[in-house]
């Protein structure tokens, strides 16, 4: 199991609020300290709101791609429903040069919607442009003179796209939340399966991870092709008490804000205890509790490639966050590499 890190390039909130310069220079330190710890691979994220930075991740990742050397550097997601697919291929094949070889793409339609009005698209075409937009950046991937034609964007006809990534076909995985015809689509189409779960228990989407890879299946992939990702939130701590002592504030400040904008009620502590219990979604404790804790959900999903924890939300320091990051390439992968 690949193990990595996914960020929204939050500057904070309450006492540790940073100044935007501060919290992006904190971000790349950390994915800096990720390589070395050798973690796999670092997601930044795609919103268009004031309390984050990551309005144009590939930016940040290349920034980062300047400092570090192993580790693979991806989108967490890319909206691509609002994004020109030829720039969102020529920005990630240039990170794929400027990386020697360590660019993947994860894209999506977006969990958050300020994207849409803001790029002049409506959201009544929320699907249609996801399905038509993937057609095009999968077309490009594979071909350097593209003809294409669709409804959102003008055709193409033998036009070529440039830079050409290093690696031979840019890896680019699907997003997921919880539609069956998000899944579906992913195994149809033989792209490995980022699956984003945030709340309740994981073993609940075993269902619609085996219609991917059935879907995948009858499309004739093999089941190495259908590679299944798990983006959940989590935290690293010495112990399981200090990792809840030092997560549990901010988680439950972030999610109430995010509930009264959504229609939630208020975090409890009780719903926070079932959350890290041993089949509940947030890995959250000691670098052992959280090893077994991954092995479980790839078991109840029948097997997970890769996970990214979601860890820079909750109003953690980033001396926090950085100890977390050692943490996980110190003791959790090399636990769950030895199982």
């Amino acid at each position: 199991m690949e193990i990595g890190v996914d960020s929204f390039a939050s500057a904070m909130y309450g006492s540790n609020a940073l100044s935007s310069v501060d919290a992006m220079e904190q971000l790349l330190e950390r994915i800096s300290v990720a390589d070395e710890a050798g973690l796999h691979v670092f997601g930044i994220g795609e919103h268009h709101k004031k309390e984050f930075l990551d309005s144009a991740p590939a930016v940040i990742l290349a920034a980062a791609a300047a400092r570090t050397k192993n580790i693979r550097l991806t989108s967490a997601v890319a909206v691509l429903s609002t994004a020109d697919p030829v720039r969102v291929y020529q920005s990630f094949a240039t990170l794929d040069l400027i990386s020697k070889g360590r660019a993947e793409l994860v894209v999506g339609r977006g969990s958050a919607i300020e994207a849409y009005p803001l790029f002049g698209f409506d959201l009544n075409d929320y699907d249609a442009l996801f399905k038509e937009k993937l057609d095009l950046l999968l077309r490009i991937r594979e071909h350097e003179f593209v003809t294409w034609s669709g409804k959102f964007r003008a055709a193409m006809h033998n036009q070529p796209v440039y830079p050409r990534s290093l690696q031979e076909k840019l890896p680019v995985w699907l997003g997921v939340g919880g539609t069956p015809e998000s899944f579906i689509r992913a195994g149809t189409l033989g792209l490995p399966l980022m699956v984003a779960i945030i709340g309740g228990e994981t073993e609940r989407f075993r269902p619609l991870v085996d219609l991917y890879r059935e879907a995948g299946r009858r499309a004739g992939f093999s089941p190495e092709q259908l590679k299944v990702g798990l983006h959940s939130p989590g935290y690293v701590a010495a112990t399981t008490e200090e990792a809840i002592a030092d997560y549990y504030p901010g988680y439950a400040e972030l999610w109430t804000k995010l509930g009264k904008e959504r229609g939630w009620p208020p975090v409890t502590k009780g719903q926070f205890n079932a959350l890290i219990a041993p089949k509940g979604v947030l890995v959250v404790g000691s670098p052992e509790q959280v090893a077994e804790k991954l092995l479980r959900h790839s078991e109840a999903l029948g097997g997970v490639d890769r996970f990214t924890f979601q860890m820079d939300n909750a109003g953690l320091t980033h001396q926090q966050l950085m100890r977390s990051i050692e943490l996980i390439g110190r003791e959790v992968i090399p636990y769950l590499h030895g199982k």
